[in-house]
């Protein structure tokens, strides 16, 4: 079993609404990867588009059909897949060559064709092949008469060369760093050392190749491949990260932006998990403990939010440090599976009334006592998600590790780790100090080429959609993520939760983005929508 929420449970539309649902594990394949502490690598090359081989020579994509998909699944039979071969080190063009997995989806019309919109659902290290009709399904004709939707698996990620570790706990979670119940950080030193020597030495050097600015220059050469001068992208919550770095390192190729649910480039990695995630579910989570104290007479947690908060910590205190055993399951519901639960069904605001649920189920099983109804919520937020053939369980945590570890430099002060989860778990109890706590990138080969740094200003064609209560990329991180961008793009804030924001129930927020797609044209100044009506 895995602590995997899947998109068919909860209303989820298949893909697009667990794009940083960082407890997805699935993905991946051959290993020809790798970390290592002491490797030495090839020199930092310059982060810009002209710094490294660009040309894709007669690189082009064979249309045909799509990878096979878990028992159960189906695919828009539109959908066109195939590979592109791109190099592993793009300083060495003529060296190791990967593949890079891409989807299309015909729906322009002749006479009204734009061009491309190349798609990327997040993660960090979701794949992305079947995005193009996930997001069919919510756009209008105005939008996909325009467009051919462009889908992609990152490199390393499920069918483009996927990367694993062998790691023993296949899931993303199983890397979220909670401290023991007395605040201690042994075990998660001893954890994060043991994963980055496990890739060391399962992999190798190369996946340190594996990072956000290669990941980038692959989307150009998609570009190129598909024959068009200019690519519109959508990226939602790590992707927006990732078209931060496309706009800045080739900005002349960069047609129509929408950014959504997003990171601080200022940030990466270690500060946007640890200055944010605190801050992100101590916004959020109120609007879950009204739900629950909305049925104070059924769930008894409590009549209102800060009565609903206290049971909440009390519940994780304890399963802290008795965890309690799931029926049906091989594993137990510890403070860690709580909370992790809880980020997940934060994410968005139909899943509200689950966690409520869930909540008193947990506690019930913390007690003793559950019931019929508590087992079935169990079952349902714990039921597993069926994997594609072929790729690895520990796919998206190895390259999760490699793109938060490879995309910048992480401090290996134990001792600072230390005192820093001790000050967070006082500031953020919902998050117990796992955001300042020792991360598996503590221990990683250092980044073989310089952070990628944020274009400021530029052409202006990028829309910045973002929630005012966004647990897993707050309402600062947008701000910070424009602030970077300053005269390059407009920003549309919505009084809104969840990590999600176009099609989320404010019209306001849809006619900003569909107009953007249609015509090019950005707001003249900043918007805040507040005309939410929920789902």
């Amino acid at each position: 079993m895995t602590t995997t929420l899947s998109s068919a449970q909860h209303g989820f539309p298949k893909g697009r609404r667990i794009a940083a649902a960082l407890l997805v594990s699935t993905l991946a394949g051959t290993p020809l990867v790798g970390c290592g502490a002491d490797a030495k690598g090839p020199q930092p090359a310059k982060v810009s588009g002209k710094s490294v081989d660009e040309t894709a020579g007669d690189s082009k994509i064979t249309w045909g059909r799509c990878p096979a998909l878990a028992e159960g699944q189906t695919r828009d039979p539109h959908l066109a897949c195939g590979t592109l071969e791109v190099p592993l080190d793009y300083r060495n063009p003529g060296g190791m060559k990967i593949d890079v997995a891409v989807s299309r989806l015909s729906t322009a019309q002749p006479g009204k064709r734009h061009g491309v919109l190349l798609l990327n659902p997040g993660g960090p290290a979701l794949g992305g092949l079947g995005m193009p009709e996930t997001m069919a399904s919510t756009l209008p004709k105005s939008v996909l008469d325009r467009y051919d939707l462009i889908g992609f698996d990152p490199r390393g990620v499920e069918h483009s060369t996927p990367q694993s570790c062998g790691l023993h706990d296949p899931s993303v979670s199983g890397l979220f760093p909670y401290p023991a119940a007395d605040g201690s950080i042994t075990k998660n030193v001893a954890l994060a050392k043991a994963d980055a020597e496990q890739c060391a030495d399962t992999v190798g050097k190369n996946l340190r190749y594996y990072n956000t600015t290669n990941t980038a220059r692959d989307m150009d050469r998609i570009r190129q491949a598909l024959g068009e001068k200019k690519i519109s992208y959508w990226g939602q919550s790590y992707g927006t990260y990732l078209g931060a770095v496309y706009r800045s390192l080739f900005q002349d190729h960069t047609d129509r932006m929408i950014l959504e649910g997003n990171v601080d480039p200022t940030k990466v990695w270690a500060d946007q998990v640890a200055d944010t995630w605190g801050k992100g579910m101590a916004d959020r989570f109120p609007d879950a403990a009204r739900v629950a104290a909305a049925q104070a007479g059924t769930l008894k947690l409590g009549t209102n939010v800060a009565q609903v908060t206290r049971t909440y910590l009390t519940l994780a205190d304890r399963l802290d440090r008795t965890p309690a055993a799931i029926p049906g399951a091989s594993v137990s519901l510890d403070g860690a599976l709580l909370r992790n639960t809880t980020y997940a069904l934060l994410l968005q605001n139909n899943t509200l009334p689950v966690l409520a649920k869930f909540w008193k189920a947990a506690d019930n099983l913390a007690h003793g006592s559950t019931t019929a109804a508590d087992t079935a919520v169990l079952k349902e937020v714990f039921a597993d998600t069926p994997t594609s053939p072929g790729i690895p369980a520990d796919n998206q945590a190895t390259m999760f590790m490699a793109l938060t570890c490879g995309d910048a430099e992480w401090t290996r002060d134990v001792d600072g780790y230390a005192a820093r989860t001790t000050a967070d778990r006082e500031k953020w109890p919902l998050t117990a100090g796992m955001p300042a706590n020792i991360w598996a990138c503590a221990y990683w080969d250092k980044p073989v080429e310089a952070t990628a740094k944020v274009v400021k200003g530029g052409p202006r064609n990028t829309l910045i959609l973002q929630n005012r209560r966004d647990n897993a990329t707050p309402w600062e991180s947008g701000v910070g993520l424009h602030k970077s961008f300053g005269d390059g793009s407009a920003f549309v804030g919505v009084d809104n939760g969840g990590h999600h924001v176009y099609g989320e129930g404010s019209a306001c927020t849809d006619k900003a983005t569909v107009d953007f797609l249609t015509t090019g044209r950005l707001p003249d100044r900043n918007v805040y929508c507040t005309d939410v009506t929920q789902k």
